[in-house]
């Protein structure tokens, strides 16, 4: 089963099992997750369900492996013949996680009909 999850502005295709690096999520390694904004979700049998926007009632389940940043960059900023010079670094922080579990949305299930009422002639 595939699904693809929106966090941190971002959009991923994931598969149970998968290993992902997302924007930093505010949890403890080893603790677990849940990616509740699904957009769509493609069972390996039957219907895919598309979101408008999300699916409702699907939700990823995942454990976070890793909080860490990434290798660093260097920003570096020049104005030609204005004696003007600055290097500056970043490190993005990410967050590792390990994809558990899909849920797919609970089926509804049917109402049930409404007696008819007799009414005396």
């Amino acid at each position: 089963m595939t699904a693809i999850i929106e966090t941190g502005g971002k959009q991923y295709r994931v598969n149970e099992g998968d290993v992902i690096f997302v924007e930093k999520l505010d949890a403890e390694e080893g603790a677990s997750v849940t990616f509740d904004k699904v957009l769509a979700i493609y069972p390996d049998k039957g219907a895919v369900a598309i979101g408008k926007p999300y699916v409702k009632g699907a939700s990823v389940a995942a454990t976070v492996e890793k909080n860490g940043k990434s290798k660093k960059i260097i920003v570096y900023k020049m104005h030609p013949k204005k004696n003007y010079r600055r290097k500056q670094g970043h490190r993005q922080p990410y967050t590792k996680v390990k994809i558990d579990s899909i849920v797919p949305a609970a089926k509804k299930a049917k109402a049930a009909p409404a007696e008819a009422e007799a009414t005396e002639v």
